[in-house]
């Protein structure tokens, strides 16, 4: 009787490491966007495991480009396998057909939509194009300007704001449904409450811009922010002056945990952050220095000062219910937007912001009080002519 069972928890052993062979290889379907008139897309997923058993899986949308993607996360259950892939902030979960050669999924990004997965063949399988080379990074000595700008008041309908750099290929700066105290507070790595005095039409009044650096290349944070802050001395005329003042900030620092984050997958010079919506925001390629600057600029209702001592640059996405100051920011929401997170009684609902950092990045948010910089606005004019 104990050999009897010994062989069977061999055999058990055994199918469940073939069971798990299943997966590697590479899949592809087709996905189905939840917009009108919105194409399919071909999707392909490769997927491989190492010599220590660990899951690496590579994401492909070829109709868009065919850059790959590199999921953050797999885990295999059984037959259930679930993929996540944090640079897009979306999640594929499936089940492997008892034949090994299909996996019936959803794939969640913001809606979930329904992703049945073929094994492929030599024969079977869809060419990936080659991905565009990346962008050529201006050198970091470089001291550029904006050559050309036009600056124009944004239509009196729009909604939501964007502060871009690269569009359409090119190293363009571009911002859309901008106010003069978003484009200084952006400029200069501030919250709103470190700049004081001006006319009401510098938070009222909002500009589209489109500049074009002199230089090749992509800029780094740096050099994008002293060109900014030449373009708005030129055409607003601004001046100002520094002083110093006592206020409550936020610190981040390092949980006990230690960090829980990714270093970047990317190989740009500029970070990026995305949303969907109140609550939930991709970040790609960031120092926690720069995500502290999009907190205290974006997110929370007082500067943010970074504590950590973290160098590096990470990806990471982080999901949390919104307090009423930041779910009242959904009203400026562009159209089509998903709604607002639950609310904090919902069994489901994320936690809070602070909570939140600390589960799923390791990084602990805390009140306090710091002398930080303000700038005391002294002169600023309505944009000139273009």
């Amino acid at each position: 009787m104990k050999r009897w069972m010994l062989s069977m928890i061999a055999l058990a052993a055994s199918g469940s490491a073939l069971f798990a062979q299943n997966f590697v290889g590479s899949w592809q379907g087709t996905l189905q966007p939840p917009f009108p008139n919105a194409k399919p897309l071909r999707i392909v997923m490769k997927i491989t495991r190492a010599d220590d058993e660990s899951w690496k899986a590579v994401m492909y949308s070829i109709d868009q480009g065919g850059q790959p993607i590199n999921a953050s996360s797999m885990k295999q259950q059984g037959s259930q396998v679930k993929i996540g892939v944090t640079a897009l902030g979306g999640d594929y979960e499936g089940r492997l057909s008892a034949d090994g050669n299909t996996i019936d999924g959803t794939w969640t990004q913001g809606a979930p939509m329904a992703l049945k997965l073929e094994r492929s063949t030599p024969a079977t399988a869809w060419a990936i194009p080659e991905p565009p080379p990346p962008p050529k990074v201006m050198a970091a000595d470089a001291k550029p300007t904006f050559e050309v700008a036009t600056i124009k008041p944004s239509k009196p309908d729009a909604r939501g704001n964007s502060i871009l750099v690269g569009r359409g290929g090119t190293n363009l700066f571009t911002t859309t449904n901008t106010s003069l105290a978003e484009l200084i507070v952006f400029a200069y790595g501030l919250h709103p409450r470190q700049v004081t005095g001006g006319p009401a039409w510098m938070e009222s009044d909002k500009f589209d811009l489109s500049a074009k650096p002199d230089r090749e290349g992509i800029p780094n944070v740096e050099q994008l922010k002293t060109m900014l802050q030449m373009l708005l001395a030129e055409r607003f005329q601004l001046m100002f002056h520094r002083d110093k003042k006592e206020l409550s900030v936020y610190a981040i620092g390092l949980a006990k945990t230690g960090p829980k984050l990714a270093k970047t997958q990317g190989k740009g010079n500029l970070p990026g952050f995305g949303g969907r919506g109140p609550g939930n925001i991709m970040v790609f390629n960031s120092s926690i220095e720069e995500f502290a600057g999009f907190l205290q600029s974006r997110i929370v209702d007082r500067p943010v000062v970074d504590q950590t001592g973290l160098t590096d640059r990470y990806d990471f996405q982080l999901k949390w219910t919104p307090d009423s100051l930041q779910a009242a920011a959904a009203a400026n929401a562009p159209p089509g937007a998903p709604p607002p997170a639950p609310p904090a009684d919902n069994a489901d609902a994320p936690p809070d912001l602070f909570a939140a950092i600390q589960q799923q990045l390791g990084l602990k948010l805390e009140a306090t009080k710091a002398p930080v910089e303000v700038l005391v606005i002294d002169r600023v004019e309505k944009p000139s002519e273009n």
